[in-house]
């Protein structure tokens, strides 16, 4: 069984913006179901695209599935997203010999950066970068299937300011 194991932060973008990340992705990822059991997703990342069962999450770590798909298929099933389209770029960089992913997301979620490091084990220990800011591992908000369909320019306690001086 694949296990999906990673906590999540938001970032010191002042900081971030010095880095120069190994790679970074174009990525449009719809979601055809998502509930408390399980999120559906579909995911055209570049010229690539995947379909990917999601289960529960329990701590840090839930059951994930990933399938390569053919394009022209993904294309057809973002019409039967239950959401409106996730948009963002995924900046990828290598710290310390550990794989950083962080999403510049874009659309209604513009001025959302969200680092992600997968781990081998819930109690892995690695070292922050000194562009990490908060942790938002357990707090659902930040979760891409949440952000879908209630984008951060909607939350109430963000309002019209700046989102990152609101929540580092």
């Amino acid at each position: 069984m694949a296990v999906e194991i990673e906590r999540k932060f938001l970032i010191h973008q002042q900081i971030w913006q010095q880095m120069i990340p190994q790679e970074s992705i174009h990525i449009k990822q719809a979601y055809l179901t998502n509930d408390c059991k399980c999120t559906l997703r579909v995911r055209i990342a570049n010229e690539k695209s995947f379909i990917t069962i999601k289960g529960k999450t329990k701590n840090i770590s839930r059951d994930e599935f990933e399938y390569e798909i053919p394009l022209e298929d993904a294309r057809q099933l973002f019409a039967l997203s239950v959401s409106p389209i996730i948009e963002k770029y995924r900046h990828i960089i290598f710290v310390n010999n550990k794989k950083w992913e962080v999403d510049e997301f874009l659309g209604n979620n513009k001025g959302l950066f969200v680092a992600e490091i997968e781990l081998t084990s819930e109690d892995e220990s690695f070292q922050k970068p000194s562009w990490i800011g908060k942790e938002v591992t357990n707090d659902h908000r930040y979760r891409n299937s949440y952000l879908a369909k209630t984008p951060i320019t909607e939350w109430s306690e963000v309002g019209n300011a700046s989102i990152i001086d609101k929540m580092i």
